[in-house]
């Protein structure tokens, strides 16, 4: 087994709660703010809102990893948690929490096993504070995205 690493970001995104749920439901468009993923394919549509099974691709630095996740738990315009099936192990969820004048808290969690053969080959503090600035910084591009609408986010 490799080696579990765990990341938190958070921002506070200017628009209303539904409005941040509808942007981050739309998971085929989260390669537009999240850098490393380089595609979400949608297998498997229970539901009009989000589905509940989807294939990732993650490519960073010469990697590539796939895995296929799974929502677990589904509140709507609340919370959002996942787990993968396969592949690359990581599991997360997203919050939503509701502030006045229609801003909208988000808090990111995610967690992975980073495979044995790079576990051995990084610093795990690097590696974490590495990962958690790229987090921060897709959340940020994110917030751009809900606020400013594709044309005003930043290039990748």
């Amino acid at each position: 087994m490799g080696r579990k690493l765990e990341h938190t970001v958070k921002s506070e995104i200017n628009a209303p709660i539904k409005k941040v749920w509808q942007f981050w439901s739309d998971l085929d468009s989260m390669p537009l703010w999240m850098t490393w993923i380089e595609s979400v394919k949608t297998i498997d549509q229970e539901t009009s809102t989000l589905p509940d099974l989807t294939e990732w691709t993650l490519a960073a630095n010469g990697f590539r990893f796939k895995w296929k996740a799974q929502i677990i738990e589904r509140v709507e315009a609340k919370k959002l948690r996942w787990k993968s099936i396969g592949g690359l192990p990581t599991q997360g969820s997203v919050q939503f929490i509701e502030k006045k004048n229609d801003e909208t808290y988000i808090e990111l969690k995610i967690s992975y096993e980073l495979p044995r053969i790079l576990a051995g080959l990084m610093e795990e503090n690097i590696l974490g504070g590495m990962v958690t600035n790229e987090l921060q910084t897709n959340i940020n591009r994110f917030k751009e995205l809900v606020e400013k609408g594709p044309e005003g986010i930043t290039p990748i």
